[in-house]
């Protein structure tokens, strides 16, 4: 059913600059498939990475259920458990709600923070699910971690960039 808009509602969008977003998740999960030779495997999941970048820096970008399919995408091509991420980034995706409603004003800092947060919370959870309490990976855990809370805020700009472009068009 079609809803009638009113005189002063806006007209809904429908230029290509409304999946930007879900795209470039998208696109930052399928490089969990690229053939990486590693003597040690920290590489970050770039698919959560973007997924939280347009998330701290364009809260309206990806509406609170778009981490269902992005993170069902992720899953199948990452190897993980079929919900894992589906789950774990709808957690996340509540959990930054939850602060929005009760922080009026976030800075750069503090999103940064809400992210590290985030991306350990689904990582260590990730590991619990997806291997046995005995397999020694807690420090490549860490690393990993390490790694991909550092890499936030390339994420951060590089949604930022993709706004702009889309902006200018």
């Amino acid at each position: 059913m079609s809803q009638i808009r009113g005189p002063f509602d806006e007209p809904p969008d429908t230029s290509f600059s409304r999946f930007v977003p879900a795209l470039s998740v998208v696109i930052a999960s399928t490089f969990a498939v690229w053939p990486v030779i590693a003597s040690f495997p920290v590489f970050p999941p770039l698919g959560l990475l973007m997924l939280l970048g347009w998330r701290l820096s364009r809260p309206l970008s990806l509406p609170v259920w778009a981490a269902l399919p992005l993170g069902l995408y992720d899953d199948l091509l990452s190897g993980q458990p079929l919900g894992n991420a589906m789950l774990f980034w709808t957690l996340c995706f509540f959990m930054i709600d939850l602060i929005d409603q009760r922080v009026v004003f976030r800075d750069f800092w503090q999103d940064w923070l809400i992210a590290g947060g985030s991306i350990c919370f689904c990582l260590i959870l990730g590991r619990l699910v997806a291997s046995p309490l005995a397999a020694h990976v807690d420090t490549l855990l860490m690393l990993q971690i390490a790694v991909t809370t550092l890499l936030f805020p390339l994420a951060t700009r590089i949604c930022t960039m993709l706004t702009r472009e889309e902006e200018t068009v």
